[in-house]
């Protein structure tokens, strides 16, 4: 018996950001000094990332004015109150889209669900959206729930590995696995390096994924952590007075670079990476997928779906790397498939899964492909995050 990731479910705010008019907007805030305007254009430019998604309308010029853009187009720096005040309204329905996208995509009843694993790290509130995902979905009041909170972008692994664990515990549970993020509601304008490259790459969504014993999927093998020695300065997410905090280092992409072989060394049968032909790396920046790349000798078709990820959608922090998964079980890839799954997040931490694809027996894959696009075409997160009021 194996736990095994049925499906991922996705969903995304309406207000897509183009990468160009965020850019303009963020290098066009008064105050700003030309070297200012210089490291924005450079950040956003260099970034890999042509649009992302966002709970904040403001944030694309060609929208009406809110709590973060005043009437004039500046950008205004709101508490740290009131942006999580946002999150309490615009998290829920994203943690409830996916959630529900990835049971349809399984063909999970509700009530079969005997478990809620939830997890964020870009807002906090209680009663969380884990009860939002009991009440509209329709599960057992009685299912048990857990939140994983401000472990930052490599948190969905050890979301996983408790759900492995339950499953492992008792065949019969079945485990949703929700990650949702809403990092625009942390952009600020700012000549700070860190900030700008922040402000560059983040964007919101949220993925879940159904974990149930055997059947097909993804079979979850084994894990592995790793701590990169002395970085724990190079990356931290902190609460200041004006937002979440992101300190990411210039030297974070030359840190994965030089760890990333001894993380994954564990989850490696033959002790060769392109013996793996799907990595699902996070894209936490171009940086990153080019170091990773380039110190595991990987071609780039192992991960080009980090790329379109990145390239789509920006850094959504924690629910990522389930994006890049859902590619896989998009493609219906092969039998037996290995797939190596990572993601970085504070500490600095290498987070790490092993992963086989199975499928189902005789199945006409050309038929599921077309049920996905059914599905996708449904454009099941078009609606579903309201403007803040």
């Amino acid at each position: 018996m194996s736990a095994t990731i049925r499906a991922i479910g996705t969903a995304v705010p309406r207000t897509t950001l183009a990468q160009e008019t965020v850019r303009d907007l963020f290098r066009e805030q008064p105050g700003l000094a030309r070297l200012g305007q210089r490291l924005v254009g450079a950040a956003f430019d260099g970034s890999a990332v042509d649009t992302r998604h966002s709970v904040l309308p403001e944030l694309d010029p060609a929208a009406g004015s809110g709590a973060f853009r005043d009437a004039d187009g500046h950008l205004t720096s709101p508490s740290t109150g009131t942006r999580n005040d946002a999150y309490r309204v615009l998290a829920p329905p994203l943690f409830v889209g996916a959630a529900r996208d990835a049971l349809t995509r399984s063909g999970t009843a509700a009530a079969d669900v005997t478990h809620v694993v939830t997890v964020s790290c870009t807002g906090f509130t209680q009663p969380g959206p884990d009860l939002d995902i009991v009440h509209e979905l329709g599960l057992s009041p009685a299912v048990f729930r857990h939140h994983i909170g401000f472990m930052g972008c490599c948190a969905a692994f050890p979301a996983l590995r408790i759900a492995a664990a339950f499953v492992e515990a008792d065949p019969r549970a079945v485990v949703l696995v929700v990650c949702a993020e809403l990092c625009t509601l942390h952009v600020r304008g700012s000549e700070d390096p860190d900030q700008i490259v922040a402000n560059s790459v983040f964007g919101d969504g949220a993925a879940a994924a159904v974990v149930a014993a055997d059947g097909a999927g993804l079979r979850l093998d084994r894990f592995t952590t790793a701590v990169v020695p002395e970085s724990a300065s190079e990356m931290a997410w902190n609460i200041g007075d004006e937002g979440f905090e992101m300190v990411l280092s210039t030297a974070v992409p030359k840190l994965v670079g030089a760890s990333v072989a001894a993380a994954v060394a564990p989850l490696l049968d033959t002790g060769r990476a392109d013996d793996v032909p799907l990595w699902a790396v996070h894209p936490g920046g171009r940086a990153i997928l080019d170091r990773t790349q380039d110190a595991l000798g990987l071609p780039d078709s192992a991960i080009a779906a980090s790329r379109t990820v990145l390239r789509e959608h920006g850094n959504m922090s924690s629910a990522t790397v389930l994006f890049v998964l859902r590619q896989a079980l998009d493609d219906w890839i092969a039998e037996g498939t290995p797939v190596v799954a990572l993601a970085f997040g504070p500490g600095l931490t290498v987070e790490c899964a092993r992963l086989t694809a199975v499928a189902l027996p005789g199945a006409d894959t050309a038929e599921f492909a077309d049920d996905v696009d059914e599905l996708a075409s449904g454009d099941l997160a078009g609606a579903l995050v309201s403007e803040p009021s």
